[in-house]
């Protein structure tokens, strides 16, 4: 069974389908940027991700998120982030001390940034079925399900 639920606030789609998988947004949560600011053309490309649901993501989004509309000065974004954040459709999942020591062991093996790899091994610990990036780099993750965004 197909759904769609409008969360409040942002508009952004949820979670789509019961089926229990998980698609992870990341690429140093740019995803989310794109499709809450609308910017083009990623935030139509990632419509169908929106539609499809089963998000999840790090608790690091929501640093990384806020840190323009701070800047800016933006209440409206600084609002619509969090919300998103929370909305049911939407797991986020909490830097535990296992999976920072799983986000470690990639960032040795591959040299990719910190946040990148708590975003991988968040992913990985959700065995997410598609993990979204604009980041080449996480190629290098040979079981991360990478899909390069500006493919």
């Amino acid at each position: 069974m197909l759904w769609i639920i409008t969360c409040a606030r942002s508009g952004m789609y949820g979670r789509a389908d019961s089926a229990g998988e998980w698609a992870s947004l990341s690429g140093r949560c740019h995803c989310f940027i794109y499709s809450v600011e609308r910017i083009e053309p990623y935030c139509n490309i990632l419509e169908p991700v929106w539609r499809r649901g089963g998000i999840v993501t790090s608790d690091l989004t929501l640093l990384e998120v806020l840190v323009k509309p701070f800047k800016a000065g933006d209440r409206l974004l600084q609002g619509i982030y969090p919300d998103l954040l929370d909305a049911e459709e939407i797991e986020r999942v909490p830097l535990s001390p296992v999976l920072l020591e799983q986000a470690a062991s990639l960032r040795a093996a591959t040299g990719i940034k910190t946040p990148d790899a708590i975003h991988a091994a968040c992913a990985l610990a959700r065995k997410a079925v598609l993990f979204i990036s604009n980041d080449k780099a996480l190629q290098c993750i040979p079981e991360l399900p990478f899909a390069y965004l500006n493919n």
